[in-house]
């Protein structure tokens, strides 16, 4: 993340982006490209987008002057309406994308500190620390994997995240409830045995959830059109991640932070 960056979408770079779609015939991005080329707009970005007639044409911010972006748009429809149709136009100012952006991330600081308060209050301050390092697992790997791979990271991507983490904590408390039942039930078995115990005992439930929402992701990734790839992508990730870190990242680490047994209850072996 720190060596590539994100590849920011329109969303938080500014700019235009128009999704056009070829009146007859497939797309030809090349000759797109040629025509664009003589507008002297500065930065232009042609790709395919989904299927093989439609286009995806965006323009860097040139200007922050009123009214500028709309010229853009004027010249560029000029020339791509003879035989194309626009079918999605969408603008974004250089200060509304700053704004985006400062709103995105104190949207996911603000999911996660909130878990950690409903975690914090709902069982012992252990288990919050070890859901938020399972939270802030789960949407750095997530981040990682975009910059990795360079996929346009826009608002979408910040709802999936928020998303993601919803999800990661429905599991973990799942599974923390139940090791929490263990800690009163078992007076007398060591913590690395119990917590495998828990593990063990919502092993089952964890996978079934993950893989019918997999299944439900997948679909749209493979059938939602374009749109939505990127969100969905981000989920099936997200998913994938989130049941392993509520395994194998937010139980484990109750051990290094010596949890409590809850004496209140009968001792049993």
């Amino acid at each position: 993340l720190f060596a590539r960056g994100l590849n920011f979408g329109i969303d938080f770079n500014g700019g235009t982006l128009i999704e056009v779609q070829k009146i007859s015939g497939n797309a030809d991005v090349s000759e797109m490209r040629s025509r664009l080329g003589q507008l002297d707009l500065g930065n232009i970005q042609l790709q395919e987008f989904g299927k093989k007639t439609d286009l995806l044409i965006r323009v860097e911010q040139l200007s922050k002057e009123e009214g500028a972006q709309q010229a853009i748009i004027s010249k560029i429809s000029e020339v791509v309406e003879i035989d194309h149709k626009i079918r999605r136009i969408e603008v974004v100012g250089p200060k509304v994308s700053a704004e985006l952006i400062k709103k995105g991330i104190i949207a996911v600081i603000s999911a996660v500190v909130s878990v950690l308060i409903y975690i914090w209050f709902r069982f012992e301050w252990q288990f919050g620390i070890g859901a938020i390092f399972a939270l802030v697992h789960d949407s750095i790997i997530t981040i990682g994997v975009f910059s990795l791979l360079q996929l346009e990271f826009n608002l979408s991507i910040i709802a999936a995240l928020l998303t993601i983490v919803g999800y990661s904590l429905n599991d973990t408390v799942v599974i923390y409830d139940r090791i929490r039942e263990e800690l009163r039930k078992y007076k007398k078995m060591p913590i690395v045995d119990l917590i495998n115990q828990a593990l063990n005992l919502t092993l089952s439930r964890t996978l079934m959830t993950s893989i019918t929402t997999l299944l439900a992701l997948i679909s749209l990734y493979l059938f939602g059109g374009e749109v939505i790839k990127g969100f969905t992508f981000a989920m099936i990730w997200g998913v994938l991640i989130g049941t392993y870190s509520s395994i194998f990242i937010a139980s484990p680490i109750l051990i290094g932070l010596n949890i409590k047994r809850d004496w209140s209850k009968n001792d049993n072996e």
